[in-house]
């Protein structure tokens, strides 16, 4: 007959000494997959999508166009249309919008670099609660897989000595033979 598998409150105390309640929450998680025979390895990614929001997605977005080798070339083309179209093809019949200076090229400029730069900074602190999360994760990984060593080591350590006890009653029995 197997014996009872054990609860979280029973690995707390055989592998760190303490009550569960005294572990931290990463602790505890792993001992209760540990308990209930369930994997602990979850992908960070996939963790911090299912947490993300329509505003966390599209800052990722935006911050991913605006941040590519693309936007950079297309932009530039837009910048350099724009100022040739109103130096040098519209100013010749009179109908240019935005002449040099350009002033109304430089207000869309501010309000995109206004409106982009926030949206970045809320892309980057996404990625920093991601780069946290996946931190957590390999964390819990790594316990799982530390508390997994620790007993196979103290199964094989059960087994070598139940065996040289075997050899040893063997060895006393041939000695009172003898």
């Amino acid at each position: 007959m197997a014996a009872p598998a054990p609860t979280p409150e029973d690995l707390a105390r055989h592998y760190f000494d303490a009550p569960l309640a005294a572990l931290d929450e990463d602790q505890r998680r792993v001992l209760v997959q540990v308990a209930a025979g369930e994997p602990t390895v979850r992908d960070a990614a996939d963790e911090a999508d299912a947490r993300a929001g329509f505003g966390d997605r599209l800052a990722d977005r935006v911050a991913a166009i605006g941040g590519s080798w693309g936007f950079i070339i297309a932009f530039s083309c837009v910048l350099a249309g724009w100022m040739l179209l109103n130096t040098d093809v519209l100013q010749r019949f009179g109908l240019a919008f935005d002449p040099y200076p350009y002033i109304f090229l430089n207000l869309m400029l501010s309000t995109l670099a206004a409106i982009q730069a926030p949206v970045i900074m809320m892309s980057q602190n996404r990625q920093s609660a991601k780069d946290r999360l996946a931190a957590g994760l390999d964390y819990q990984t790594n316990l799982r897989a530390e508390l997994d060593i620790l007993r196979l080591h103290r199964k094989l350590d059960g087994q070598v000595i139940a065996r040289l006890e075997a050899v040893e009653a063997k060895l006393d029995a041939l000695a009172q033979r003898s």
